[in-house]
């Protein structure tokens, strides 16, 4: 059984889409208590703290079930723009972003979970996407925070919905950007399991 730690429902959607059927848990993870200077080491190592502190139960655990994870970090150069705390932060990220190129990084993580809820095996990878966005005007960041797309958002956009408006070109992978590299788990899954992702359809 695969199971998804992870509130994200882009995530969730995107393994609907490709036919991969899991069933979505909490983590006990802190993402929040998690800090790195590297945007690449920050997404990999929350990952890998979502899907090793999946919450299951005694009837999950008992089938060794396989665990997914994974984060999303936006950076501009060195500096990591996160998920806004509020729509002022949102539209603060937005100028940011405004009229320039950054960095998508999104980590996966794999775990197999023993019956006595030790992990058994985990793998971990990176993927990477470029975005370039066109330059915002006020008004145009100001109305797209105020319609509520930005909440909960990594970098404060939706690429899948109508953020894809702000932006010129995508260097990499669109699901990369939505949150969930679908070839990366595939690959992770193989790794940890010696076994094809059930349903996956490329």
């Amino acid at each position: 059984m695969i199971y998804l730690a992870s509130r994200s429902p882009q995530r969730a959607m995107l393994l609907a889409r490709a036919h991969v059927d899991a069933t979505v848990v909490p983590s006990s993870c802190r993402e929040d208590d998690i800090r790195h200077a590297q945007p690449q080491v920050l997404a990999l190592e929350r990952a890998r703290a979502k899907a090793a502190g999946a919450q299951l139960t005694p009837a999950q655990l008992a089938l060794c079930p396989v665990v997914i994870g994974a984060d999303t970090v936006v950076a501009l150069g060195n500096l990591i723009l996160g998920t806004p705390t509020d729509r002022a932060d949102a539209k603060r990220i937005l100028a940011q972003l405004s009229g320039t190129t950054h960095a998508v990084v999104t980590g996966h993580a794999c775990a197999v979970f023993a019956p006595d809820g030790s992990v058994q095996t985990q793998a971990a990878r990176l993927a990477t996407a470029r975005v370039t966005m066109r330059p915002l005007t006020e008004e145009e960041i100001d109305a797209y925070v105020n319609s509520g797309e930005s909440d909960g958002r990594a970098g404060a956009y939706a690429i899948q919905e109508h953020g894809d408006r702000f932006v010129t070109e995508l260097e990499g992978s669109w699901d990369t950007v939505v949150g969930l590299n679908l070839a990366i788990v595939a690959r992770l899954y193989r790794e940890c399991t010696d076994h094809p992702l059930p349903g996956y359809t490329p």
